[in-house]
């Protein structure tokens, strides 16, 4: 039986690309940069790639970016972007509970919950971090994005939605969050590429900093670094609170002298 998450990406990749939640691709490539320290000699892996709308744009200013994804459909379009944009890129459909990579990459991105944090069970998850920590260089980095289990302890996550919908993008309904699991389980309606709508359960797994870190360091990250996410804005500079609906993580795997 497939997963929410497969069914969604089976053939959406066109109507993916016009979602609010994908708009700050510029601005989230400004920071991966910075904390790349602006080397272009490094290898970057973007795990949970989607339509590759991170990975082209960090071609396009230089960098040598793997991108990885479990649906065929999301990876047949960045190859198509990619070749509109005039880019050789290395597109790959994976799953990212199990890459084939060890120690190859400087840095890893997982944004937009690329993977991470849609899974179905807590172990699975982990799984997405532990193969993006393998497939990082001894002094590898790896930045990704999660939702913020502070949120929903203050806010309503369904009055969130409700504010976030717009015309001719997905809709979530019925949601309830579970706080022994922290889990929201939902029903999206989404109008696929072809036009026809459907609705799906769904079910994402919200963390907090403490759980985030404490399964960083497990997997033998050092330094972890925590933030608010803003939307094509992020910075070390915003430090998380409970109106966050996302967190940005940065973790190092090695600390030099």
């Amino acid at each position: 039986m497939k997963q929410w998450y497969e069914s969604l990406f089976e053939n959406y990749a066109n109507k993916y690309d016009k979602e609010c939640f994908v708009q700050g691709t510029v601005g989230e490539c400004d920071f991966i940069e910075q904390e790349a320290g602006r080397d272009k000699s490094i290898k970057i892996i973007d795990i949970g790639c989607g339509t590759g709308r991170h990975t082209i744009e960090l071609t396009k200013r230089g960098y040598k970016v793997t991108g990885v994804d479990l649906s065929e459909n999301q990876i047949k379009r960045a190859r198509e972007k990619a070749h509109e944009t005039g880019v050789t890129i290395d597109f790959q459909t994976q799953d990212a509970r199990n890459l084939p990579f060890d120690g190859e990459f400087d840095l890893a991105i997982i944004l937009c919950e690329g993977g991470f944090s849609l899974m179905e069970t807590d172990e699975m998850n982990f799984e997405i971090l532990k193969n993006a920590t393998k497939a990082l260089k001894h002094k590898g980095k790896l930045i990704f994005t999660t939702l913020n289990g502070l949120f929903p302890l203050f806010h309503s996550v369904n009055e969130f939605y409700k504010s976030a919908q717009k015309e001719g993008q997905s809709q979530c309904k019925e949601c309830s969050f579970d706080l022994m699991t922290f889990r929201d389980y939902n029903t999206a309606v989404i109008e696929d590429d072809s036009g026809d709508k459907s609705e799906l359960k769904c079910n994402e797994r919200y963390y907090v900093p403490s759980e985030i870190t404490w399964l960083l360091k497990t997997l033998g990250l050092k330094k972890i670094d925590i933030f608010g996410a803003k939307l094509g804005a992020y910075s070390r500079n915003d430090k998380l609170t409970t109106e966050d609906f996302e967190m940005l993580v940065v973790a190092e795997k090695y600390l030099g002298r």
